[in-house]
C-alpha cells in the first residue's frame, strides 16, 4: 500500500490545479472575439474565432451539444469577419461549416447570402 505524505498530496494538488488552469477555454476566446468585433478590430477577432475552432476536435461526433453551439457561433462569426475583409471564398467556407454543424434556416440563409455576394464580387 502506497503511503501518501503531505508533500506528495500538495504536489499532486498543485499539478492538478496548474494543468486545469492552463487548459484553453473556447468560450473565453469566443467572448474576446466578439468584443474585438464590436470594437471593429477585425483581424484580432478573426484570430480569436480561429482559436475557438482550433481548440475543438475535428470529428463532430466528439462534440457535446454545447460544444456544437460554441463552435457554430465561431464559424458564423468568422464568416462575417471574412466578409468585412471581402474574403468571399473563406467566408463561404465558414458559412458552409456553420450550416454543416447546425443545419438551421438562419445558417442556410447565411450560406446563400455569402454565395450571392461572392458571385457579385466575381470571386
Amino acid at each position: 500500500v502506497m503511503q501518501f505524505t503531505q508533500s506528495k498530496i500538495l504536489l499532486f494538488t498543485a499539478v492538478v490545479l496548474f494543468t486545469g488552469a492552463c487548459r484553453e477555454d473556447p468560450e473565453r476566446h469566443l467572448k474576446l472575439g466578439n468584443w474585438y468585433a464590436q470594437k471593429g478590430l477585425v483581424d484580432e477577432a478573426i484570430l480569436e474565432f480561429r482559436e475557438v475552432t482550433r481548440l475543438y476536435p475535428s470529428n463532430p461526433r466528439e462534440l457535446t451539444r454545447t460544444d456544437v453551439v460554441v463552435l457554430t457561433k465561431a464559424h458564423n462569426n468568422l464568416a462575417l469577419m471574412y466578409t468585412k475583409k471581402e474574403w468571399w471564398n473563406y467566408a463561404l467556407g465558414e458559412a458552409e461549416i456553420c450550416f454543416d454543424l447546425r443545419p438551421t434556416k438562419e445558417n442556410h440563409e447565411l450560406v446563400q447570402l455569402v454565395k450571392r455576394r461572392a458571385d457579385l464580387e466575381g470571386s
